[in-house]
């Protein structure tokens, strides 16, 4: 068995495409997922399984719930060893006198090669700055997120890949609650 961390896209975003947190880790559990456990109502779901293969296992969520719920969902994973490398790889928390709170980071399905990221320096003008290495890309939003033209659809549009972002708490909290789930009950 391995733990994974998946990643909904769109999920509970205002208003739409609304998923109870409790029918999510039920949704799971029908698949066959041991040890489910949600964080917070973004779609964020720990889980341990047998299969390897991430690209499956995000195609059996994510028929699963386009059954159970009706509409689609695009479905980013990685492992407890993927998130821990992601975390210690931060090159924003090497700089001083970055706000922890401003950091972003956004996950992509797929590493989009290096064509496609040639694009990005071509990305809007501002204060926010990125980092993309692999599937993940580090974002340091001065202003906060909610202002930042580096969206999801920025670079899904840019990348050719799909993109879910989430913020550094948010990030450290999986891995903690995935490295811990025996002492952190319910869903």
């Amino acid at each position: 068995m391995e733990t994974y961390i998946s990643l909904l896209r769109g999920v509970n975003v205002g208003g739409q495409r609304k998923i109870r947190m409790k029918d999510l880790a039920d949704a799971y559990e029908s698949l066959g997922f041991k040890n489910v456990r949600t964080y917070l109502q973004s779609g964020n779901v720990i889980f341990d399984f047998a299969v390897n293969d991430t690209g499956k296992l995000s195609s059996i969520i994510e028929d699963g719930i386009r059954q159970k719920f009706g509409f689609p969902v695009k479905v980013l994973i990685r492992n407890v060893n993927e998130l821990q490398l992601m975390i210690k790889s931060n090159p924003f928390l090497k700089r001083k006198g970055i706000d922890a709170e401003k950091l972003h980071v956004t996950f992509l399905s797929a590493d989009p090669g290096k064509e496609p990221a040639l694009k990005l320096d071509t990305g809007p003008p501002g204060t926010d700055e990125f980092r993309l290495s692999g599937k993940e890309i580090y974002l340091f939003c001065p202003n906060g997120y909610g202002r930042t033209k580096l969206s999801n659809n920025f670079f899904e549009k840019m990348l050719g890949v799909a993109a879910t972002t989430r913020n550094w708490n948010t990030v450290k909290m999986l891995l903690k609650i995935a490295c811990h789930r025996d002492r952190i009950g319910g869903n």
